[in-house]
């Protein structure tokens, strides 16, 4: 029989070598970046990680693999608690191996993503590696493919948050972009598909890491990220603020949080945040953190198509997605990259059962020849897709104006909307009141002696008819009118009516979005 004592020291000895070289590991601290089990370890409720495949090691042996094999293969995986409750995590480290993707390493972040699905838990993933191991060929190549299968089957199932706190580069890159959030850690994250040097090779194009695909220009240009922290510690605390909004699967609805802010409590300053001159322009995330709970709003993408604005908040202790216009850009008006980025936002919230409540404030759709090339009808349809699409509860309140088909982009009654609200004053029409003038009155206008008078008094007269609440009252368009003072209270009364919502649609195997 085998000398157990012997087994036991053989077993310590490949579990020590599968937490990586001392000077890999004194190297990410000297880069000012925490290793891969203490992002682990911070990530998680302290004593709850149970690590899983510590010791699976790459059969590859080409290439001068086999002298070089580690137990881990470069990847931390397992399961433990944020706040008490299950999650899956996987890591890379890069002290093992450099944190290549082998297929062993494959295979365990693969099995994470499965077993989250099947187990119904988030699953979150710390993606630090300089891309796929060459050596292994098309083994690692279809054991990356095995990872994009199970992101893809596992989306809409349980939550998936992907953290890029290091490189995250070349096809490796596709696993994130297949999740449902993307946090990155400013100066030393990166994303692209194709290199510096393959770039100046192929187009004699000279460009840096950080320009290619550093946290500025995906938080800012591309999209690809929804927050950016300033260091490993800040992004892990954001990732557990963001799974406290979150169910764990799509059949459950999210924790409810104990609140000591009153549910009736009076919001007097909406009134001076918001002004009543429709052209000035205001911050309508002061008007959100006003509403919610202990004024704890989670923006995401806060710094792409900022002319809309996302992010969770909670409402007496429950969660809820907020979609709002920010006319402090581009006047809240809806473009191509704001409606992306509030479809996606949507049909997540639809799909893990998180109540969405929107807050209107929009001139139209940017107008412009660019827009257009650019597919604005295209992208504008995933809008009204999405809203169309989500069973979950929807309220919408309008703050000041709803103009054309972008009203109908930000959730009306004939677009779904449970319940749609209005504060006093609000336009809501086919155009804005100069531009509908100049349709409806041309003629009119052309044929005075004044011309200039007339135009002052059709305008006066069309904003009449369609400035405050009553035809929208009238034609039951909106539930009802409220003061401003007044939108906590309510909103949260209709989300109680709401709770127990069911909606059935028809059968089919899936829709269409325009994409």
């Amino acid at each position: 029989m085998p000398d157990k004592d012997h087994l036991r020291s053989k077993l310590a000895a490949l579990e020590e070598r599968a937490r990586g070289e001392t000077k890999a590991l004194e190297k990410q601290h000297a880069e000012n970046k925490l290793t891969a089990r203490e992002r682990i370890d911070k990530l998680l409720d302290p004593g709850s990680f149970v690590e899983e495949f510590m010791l699976a090691t790459t059969q590859v042996t080409d290439f001068g693999m086999a002298e070089r094999r580690q137990p881990g293969d470069g990847a931390v995986t397992g399961f433990g608690k944020i706040d008490g409750r299950l999650i899956y995590v996987f890591a890379q480290d890069r002290a093992v191996l450099a944190g290549t993707v082998g297929s062993a390493h494959a295979e365990k972040i693969a099995y994470a993503i499965q077993t989250a699905r099947r187990v119904g838990v988030p699953l979150i993933g710390l993606y630090d590696s300089p891309g796929a191991r060459i050596q292994e060929g098309l083994t690692v190549t279809a054991a990356i493919g095995k990872i994009f299968f199970e992101n893809s089957v596992t989306s809409g199932t349980v939550p998936q948050i992907s953290a890029i706190m290091g490189p995250c580069i070349g096809v490796a890159s596709y696993s994130p972009a297949l999740t449902d959030f993307i946090f990155m850690v400013q100066g030393s994250s990166q994303m692209f598909i194709t290199g510096p040097a393959v770039i100046k090779e192929v187009l004699g194009e000279e460009v840096s890491l950080e320009d290619l695909g550093g946290s500025k220009i995906h938080s800012e240009v591309s999209g690809v990220a929804d927050l950016i922290a300033k260091n490993d510690e800040e992004c892990i605390a954001a990732l557990r603020r963001l799974v406290g909004f979150l169910p764990s699967s799509f059949s459950d609805t999210p924790p409810r949080k104990t609140s000591s802010d009153d549910p009736a409590r009076p919001l007097e300053k909406l009134a001076k945040i918001v002004p009543e001159d429709m052209r000035r322009a205001y911050n309508v995330t002061q008007v959100i953190r006003e509403i919610v709970d202990a004024a704890d709003f989670l923006e995401l993408k806060g710094k792409f198509a900022r002319n809309l604005v996302i992010g969770f908040g909670r409402l007496d202790g429950y969660s809820v997605g907020f979609v709002a216009n920010q006319p402090m850009f581009l006047a809240g008006s809806l473009d191509v990259d704001a409606s992306d980025k509030g479809a996606r936002f949507i049909r997540f919230c639809d799909a893990f059962n998180i109540p969405i409540v929107t807050l209107m404030d929009v001139p139209g759709f940017f107008p412009g020849k660019q827009q257009e090339e650019k597919g604005i009808i295209r992208h504008g349809a995933k809008l009204l897709y999405a809203y169309a699409e989500a069973t979950v509860p929807k309220i919408t309140l309008v703050l000041r104006k709803g103009y054309g088909g972008a009203k109908q982009a930000m959730c009306t009654r004939e677009m779904g909307a449970d319940q749609v609200l209005v504060w006093p004053g609000v336009e809501l029409a086919v155009m804005g009141g100069g531009g509908a003038v100049n349709v409806l009155y041309k003629k009119e206008i052309e044929q005075s002696s004044d011309r200039e008078k007339t135009r002052r008094e059709k305008l006066e007269e069309y904003t009449e008819r369609f400035s405050g609440p009553f035809e929208a009252l009238e034609k039951q368009f909106a539930q009802a009118a409220i003061e401003p003072a007044d939108t906590r209270r309510r909103l949260i009364q209709c989300l109680e009516i709401l709770r127990d919502k069911k909606e059935t649609r028809p059968r089919k195997k899936h829709g269409l979005m325009p994409v």
